[in-house]
């Protein structure tokens, strides 16, 4: 497949409905995106944990591997050379020690070379008023690196799921240049249903930024039922393309000058200002101030 020719470009988002066989995971997650690079996709991103949802600790870390021997990885760097496009794993569970994981996300070339790796900072430690209960650092330790990587388009800011209630981090990966976001996911149907369209377009508009989010979709083996919703949404906030719940693949063209057409229309990104909060102390009559960030 040849490069685009011109600025524009089009993304494609795979849907998946992962299961605990990493094989079987492997095999959507490749038809899915031999679709996409048909339909001319030169960008396709891949859900968070794309390769195994497992919630039992000793069956998840009897099918994982560490990164240099993960076939879902090895797998994914050959499509890429083959289509001669550019994969973005969402994340695999990749095991660092042997009761240890990270959640971690890999950005491929078109030659098939990891640019760009990042580690899902923020942990899924929740109990949902539905009696769902999460402890996601019980089995993963969190990275504490943000990271940006370049494509040939732009400046991409890469997170991880959880890490989209942390307004923070996108604001900095806006600062350092990025022009898209990537939120691959795996949102459970009870926050997904209430916060996932507002968080996601909330991102985009706050930092006129593209926002590539693939999502899992659906009843799951383990038990757990996530949103779906794949969601491509430009810096104005509004929605390019969206997925159901059921897996599938998003396509949308993305035209990176609408980013500096946002940004002129309404440059907060340059009007940040360090400021201080004043609490009151013990004492009704006297205050103290906290310095905040931007």
């Amino acid at each position: 497949m040849n490069a685009p020719t011109s600025s524009v470009f089009k993304v494609g988002l795979v849907q998946m409905r992962s299961g605990v066989d990493p094989q079987a995971n492997l095999a959507a997650a490749l038809a899915a995106i031999e679709e996409a690079a048909g339909a001319g996709a030169a960008y396709v991103l891949t859900p968070e944990m794309t390769n195994i949802m497992e919630v039992k600790r000793e069956r998840l870390f009897a099918a994982i591997a560490e990164e240099e021997l993960d076939p879902t990885l090895a797998a994914l760097r050959e499509a890429a050379r083959k289509f001669s496009i550019y994969i973005h794993i969402g994340s695999l569970a990749v095991k660092v020690l042997p009761d240890k994981a990270v959640n971690r996300s890999f950005l491929i070339d078109r030659r098939g070379s990891v640019v760009a790796r990042y580690d899902k900072i923020h942990m899924f430690d929740v109990d949902l008023a539905n009696g769902e209960s999460y402890r996601e650092s019980r089995n993963y330790r969190p990275g504490d690196l943000a990271v940006v990587a370049d494509l040939p388009w732009g400046r991409l800011g890469i997170t991880v799921c959880y890490d989209l209630r942390f307004p923070a981090l996108y604001r900095a990966l806006a600062e350092a240049g990025a022009s898209f976001f990537s939120i691959p996911s795996a949102f459970t149907r009870q926050t997904g249903e209430a916060h996932w369209h507002v968080l996601i377009r909330a991102r985009a508009i706050e930092n006129g930024c593209f926002v590539f989010a693939a999502a899992q979709g659906g009843k799951h083996e383990n038990g757990r039922e996530t949103f779906g919703h794949s969601l491509v949404v430009d810096p104005w906030g509004q929605i390019l393309a969206e997925g159901g719940t059921e897996p599938g693949l998003i396509l949308a063209d993305v035209d990176p000058a609408q980013v500096a057409a946002a940004r002129s229309r309404i440059p907060s990104l340059h009007h940040g200002r360090r400021f201080e909060v004043i609490e009151p102390m013990a004492e009704p009559t006297h205050l103290r101030a906290v310095r905040g960030p931007l």
